[in-house]
């Protein structure tokens, strides 16, 4: 399949307007019409819906989305590494809560040291792990195990949920029980941590309900620290936040706090775990 269909696909369907679309591509609108009449004919399928107003993806063309992004990521990816041969570089993945807590220090001294160049990804470790998986990334980093045959993942740090709130909000010096919890403004942060999110969701009554949820933790540290809520969240990576007297890690009495383990994952037979050990990384 032709690139520039493909890229007039994904744009097309993010702008849903074909004159918005020539305008960004610079090219004229029957060029866009043709590119994905040329797409259609080779799928065999209408990839959008369109009346006098609207333009909205088909339910095809909604799948075929998703498979052309990561192609056009993928011939991105061959491109950079084709034209990148010299030197060692790592392209990591990880979740928000893992960079902080664990890399962003490792980085910092790596870069300092010279010798290595990194491509940081931070996002989902689900996604990470298909990215992982269409050798966009090197080594995943994330809080459950991934067990697939021609992948080594190996288990690389571990820390421990605090629930942390701000001082001036802190109404329980003293410590916490868990019953308490139901009685403030928990703010909760999905971490996808699997027996551990479930673990704290059941800390509160059935189908509670919150006054925010969000899925980073970095998103929720401002909310924690202006005095809106308390929240769980790994030792590592608030212990700054504590340090600058920003946020006060409240002790819980009658439960111990939940662990969490961080996993390294990479394809076996690459280059990922010689540099990691390289590098002292």
């Amino acid at each position: 399949m032709n690139s520039d269909n493909l890229k007039t696909f994904v744009l097309l369907s993010k702008l849903k307007n074909f004159t918005q679309t020539a305008e960004q591509l610079f090219i004229a609108q029957s060029t866009v019409t043709n590119r994905i009449a040329e797409l259609e004919r080779e799928i065999g399928k209408k990839l959008f819906l369109r009346d006098s107003k609207n333009l909205a993806l088909t339910a095809e063309g909604a799948i075929f989305l998703d498979y052309v992004q990561r192609i056009l990521e993928l011939e991105s990816a061959c491109l950079k590494e084709v034209h990148d041969l010299k030197g060692d570089k790592l392209r990591i993945g990880l979740p928000n809560a893992v960079y902080e807590a664990f890399w962003e220090e490792k980085i910092k001294r790596s870069l300092k040291k010279g010798g290595i160049a990194f491509n940081i990804v931070v996002g989902h470790a689900a996604d990470m792990l298909v990215r992982l998986q269409d050798k966009l990334l090197d080594v995943v980093y994330a809080f459950q195990p991934f067990n697939k045959l021609g992948y080594v993942c190996e288990l690389c740090d571990s820390d421990e949920l605090v629930l942390v709130t701000s001082p001036s909000t802190n109404a329980f010096p003293q410590g916490m029980k868990s019953e308490q919890l139901s009685s403030v403004r928990y703010l909760m942060c999905n971490f996808a941590l699997q027996e551990i999110g479930s673990f704290v969701r059941e800390l509160f009554p059935a189908h509670a309900t919150f006054d925010l949820e969000i899925d980073n933790s970095t998103k929720l540290l401002p909310y924690l620290i202006d005095g809106l809520g308390y929240s769980f969240l790994p030792s590592k990576f608030v212990a700054p936040y504590i340090r600058e007297g920003k946020l006060v890690s409240i002790p819980l009495l009658d439960i111990e706090n939940p662990k969490i383990e961080v996993y390294r994952i990479y394809r076996a037979g690459s280059p990922a775990k010689r540099l990691l050990e390289q590098y002292n990384l």
